[in-house]
């Protein structure tokens, strides 16, 4: 049984750890040294309670977190608040398996209920399970950056994918806070 639940502090060493083999041995993320448990424990205190983190654990509430999602601004300007940008990783044991797209789900779900008016992937090209699951889950594609990254001696292209959570309203309405939302559940 999978369950979905916000992210703890106490969850990041965990979430450090699905997230290192990304980082160390292949082109899915653009960092080059994973962060440890205090830097991801201040990328999830840095959403300062708007933008969401979400976990799947194996099991109840207290199992072993096999996946987390998250959402960060889209950019820095104003005018981008109502725009998110959604990220996931799932443990290698666990890929395949259902936990992403139950969680990303969840994450859809909840940014919808926030309020937010779109949400955009980026994926390191190429990668058809991320491609697959972003696509599963509402997302088409918008466009592509070509060779954009440099890592592990390649230049990557990254593409991007966008999915529409609510209607644009004029004047648009302010998204509310994950800490008054809470994860809504699929």
């Amino acid at each position: 049984m999978i369950v979905i639940r916000a992210a703890r502090p106490e969850d990041a060493a965990a979430i450090a750890a699905i997230y290192a083999p990304h980082v160390l041995t292949g082109t899915v993320s653009f960092e080059t040294e994973a962060p440890d448990t205090r830097a991801m424990r201040g990328r999830m205190a840095a959403s300062e309670g708007l933008y969401p983190w979400i976990v799947a654990t194996n099991g109840d509430e207290d199992g072993g977190v096999i996946a987390y999602a998250y959402a960060t601004r889209f950019r820095d300007r104003p005018a981008y608040r109502y725009v998110v940008e959604t990220s996931i990783y799932v443990a290698g044991t666990v890929q395949r398996q259902g936990a992403g797209r139950l969680l990303y789900e969840a994450l859809i779900d909840t940014l919808r209920a926030q309020g937010f008016t779109q949400a955009i992937g980026a994926i390191a090209l190429p990668n058809e399970g991320s491609i697959s699951l972003h696509e599963a889950v509402g997302f088409r594609r918008a466009g592509v950056y070509r060779e954009v990254g440099y890592k592990n001696r390649q230049w990557i292209d990254v593409g991007f994918w966008q999915c529409e959570l609510n209607d644009a309203v004029v004047p648009p309405i302010e998204p509310k806070p994950f800490s008054e939302v809470g994860v809504v559940r699929v």
